[in-house]
């Protein structure tokens, strides 16, 4: 599935409007890996994007369930906070109290991550060009989940602009 246009999806459903502190955000890149590369694919750009522009702000970059060949790190389990994996206490430790998701699949990795980042008092930022799914109406449904009240709705344009002012 495209990942679609940020002007027709997020700001369509944006509530508020609220940028990363690049001083307290990580990055939660959940599911990129093999088995999802079908629906990873169309939202590689934009994926890639976030991550460089998280790097070169200085940004933690954490992946699921996949290593990064460029900066390998430990992979965390497929919903980044289950139980036993360590996340929250290594964000804490790290002084994030704001997280970024992208990845795949919006509607169940991302969107649980997001809810379950929520719920331990993370401000959450959800990518709409940074994720994919199986279908364009259940990417769209998680982007309306998330900005009615878990996250904050971002795109690559969005997080360029708001690492570009603390330069």
């Amino acid at each position: 599935m495209p990942p679609p246009a940020a002007s027709s999806t997020y700001t369509r459903y944006e509530t508020r409007r609220r940028d990363p502190n690049p001083r307290a955000v990580a990055l939660l890149v959940i599911g990129v890996r093999g088995h999802f590369a079908s629906l990873t694919a169309p939202a590689m750009p934009a994926i890639a994007t976030t991550v460089a522009l998280c790097r070169g702000a200085g940004i933690p970059v954490i992946y699921t369930r996949h290593v990064d060949p460029v900066r390998p790190s430990p992979p965390l389990a497929e919903c980044a906070f289950a139980a036993g994996t360590g996340l929250e206490e290594t964000l804490r430790g790290m002084g994030v109290d704001e997280v970024i998701v992208a990845g795949v699949m919006t509607n169940l990795c991302c969107e649980t991550t997001a809810r379950d980042a929520f719920v331990r008092g993370f401000r959450v930022f959800f990518s709409a060009d940074a994720t994919a799914t199986a279908s364009r109406d259940l990417h769209e449904a998680t982007l309306v989940n998330m900005a009615y009240g878990f996250a904050y709705i971002v795109d690559c344009e969005r997080l360029e602009a708001a690492f570009g002012k603390d330069k």
